[in-house]
């Protein structure tokens, strides 16, 4: 049965770190923003709006991250189980606890290291297996000579 579902970019975690870092955590809200949108639209569950997110996490000065991360990781845990991918451990809490303590690159990365597999994992769950041509019989009772 094949899965239509939309697909997120594989990105690399160092590249993604090192550009939060240079842009003074400006490219942070990019990926943010990117990521809320891939995993939405993967696991079709929109109650965690991109746009919101940005916005909520602006006005609140940066509070509102906190439950953006605690949601992130269900969606995260949605789509690795929905894909057949085992969840191995359950970071809210740690995520929570790392963005309190102001290390949420930490974060930054493991997230994007889970999804760089899903989303390899869920591309290999959604290629056509190749079907072997049927073996090509002869009905009639006849002998071709």
């Amino acid at each position: 049965m094949q899965n239509n579902r939309l697909l997120g970019r594989e990105r690399s975690v160092l590249l993604v770190l090192v550009l939060t870092f240079i842009t003074c955590g400006i490219y942070f809200f990019v990926w943010m923003y990117q990521t809320t949108k891939e995993l939405t639209e993967y696991t079709e569950d929109y109650r965690l709006n991109p746009a919101l997110a940005l916005v909520f996490t602006f006005l609140t000065c940066g509070f509102y991250t906190l439950y953006w991360w605690y949601r992130i990781n269900d969606l995260m845990m949605t789509a690795q189980h929905e894909t057949g991918y085992q969840v191995i451990a359950d970071n809210k809490w740690l995520f929570i606890l790392f963005t309190i303590f102001g290390i949420s690159f930490i974060n930054v990365a493991i997230l994007q290291s889970d999804l760089n597999r899903l989303w390899e994992r869920a591309a290999l769950a959604e290629e056509p297996e190749i079907a072997e041509a049927p073996f090509k019989t002869d009905d009639d009772e006849w002998t071709d000579y």
